[in-house]
């Protein structure tokens, strides 16, 4: 997991799940915590650690997304050498590694159904056995879990173990969306924004202008605030002046008029044998007006494409698209689109 990281927030919806961790760090019972991506629930983890009178133990942390689902529980448990194709030799799972410490296993729900199987029995028992071998091995370690996925309605579609989940929320630690945090999107943005400032050796941070300020402060931010903080850092760094407030964001570092469609290139299909009048030029009335058309063609359908990846927010497509608010409002009302933003 990335150090160095810390809790920066006032709202009364962060502190009180940052509260909630807390309390449960010493006990030591299993600990769930849910939240969208980017919300922080690798932090949330750490602090229970570090909380806990295993902080001088190992933090050890697993993906459970990453692996293939015949590697998870090999992963997990660990094997002995010869258990399976490829076993040259015996391997500690995470388990061991995190044994006086605490196991973080992210992405929860990914798990397999014989994983939650031999999970269950892990919490139940205190004991693992490694794939392969025929005697378990004691192991004192807490569990700390995160996901992203109503793990209660997983259970009613037979995905997830009920005793499992059971098992697991002795507490449960929600975090709000960024949405949800009023007053900390400025907070956040003058943190990652003086951090990238020192990291690049300016002299001084001169923050954002009003503008700038103003549309990221209207931006949804679906990504919370791992996406916050990217935003943040790729516009101080692109900045070209140090000492006058960064106007310029981009929202989206996807967004080119040269973009791949989902698919890839899909090169324009030319004819094996063009006839004679499809290779004559057209007249230059006509050449004038295919031009004019085609160009409100295409910035036409750069609004409407820059507006549907922002959620139609107007002050964050004209960031995305480098202009300013007013000057969107007059090619919205240009292309007729005013109605289809909010």
């Amino acid at each position: 997991m990335e150090r160095g990281n810390q809790f920066v927030g006032q709202s009364l919806a962060f502190l009180d799940a940052v509260e909630r961790a807390s309390r449960a760090a010493p006990l030591n019972r299993p600990v769930l915590v849910i939240g969208e991506r980017g919300t922080g629930k690798e932090l949330i983890a750490e602090r229970l650690h570090h909380l806990s009178g295993r902080w001088a133990g190992p933090l050890v942390a697993m993906n459970c997304a990453a692996l293939p689902e015949n590697l998870i529980e090999a992963e997990l448990f660990g094997h002995e050498a010869g258990s399976f194709t490829g076993a040259a030799k015996t391997r500690h799972g995470r388990f061991e590694e995190a044994d006086g410490g605490t196991l973080f296993l992210d992405e929860l729900a990914t798990l397999s159904s014989p994983a939650q199987d031999r999970l269950l029995r892990a919490v139940e028992y205190g004991e693992v056995t490694r794939i392969g071998a025929s005697k378990p091995i004691n192991v004192d370690v807490r569990i700390v879990a995160a996901t992203n996925e109503n793990l209660p309605g997983l259970v009613d579609r037979g995905k997830f173990r009920a005793d499992l989940l059971d098992r697991l929320s002795f507490e449960v630690v929600t975090l709000p969306p960024l949405r949800a945090r009023s007053g900390d999107v400025p907070l956040l943005i003058d943190h990652f924004g003086r951090r990238m400032a020192v990291e690049l050796e300016w002299n001084n941070w001169p923050g954002f202008s009003d503008r700038a300020l103003a549309d990221l402060e209207a931006y949804p931010w679906p990504g919370n605030v791992r996406e916050l903080r990217n935003v943040v850092e790729r516009a101080v760094y692109r900045a070209e002046d140090p000492e006058r407030p960064i106007d310029q964001i981009q929202f989206d570092p996807f967004a080119s008029p040269w973009a791949p469609a989902s698919g890839g290139f899909v090169p324009s299909a030319e004819p094996a044998a063009a006839t004679e009048a499809a290779l004559l030029p057209p007249a230059a009335g006509e050449l004038a007006s295919d031009f004019r058309g085609a160009v409100t063609a295409y910035e036409r359908s750069l609004l409407e494409d820059a507006l549907a990846r922002n959620r139609f927010n107007q002050r964050a497509t004209a960031a995305a698209l480098g202009l300013s608010y007013d000057q969107l409002r007059h090619a919205l009302k240009r292309h007729r689109l005013q109605d289809s933003a909010a």
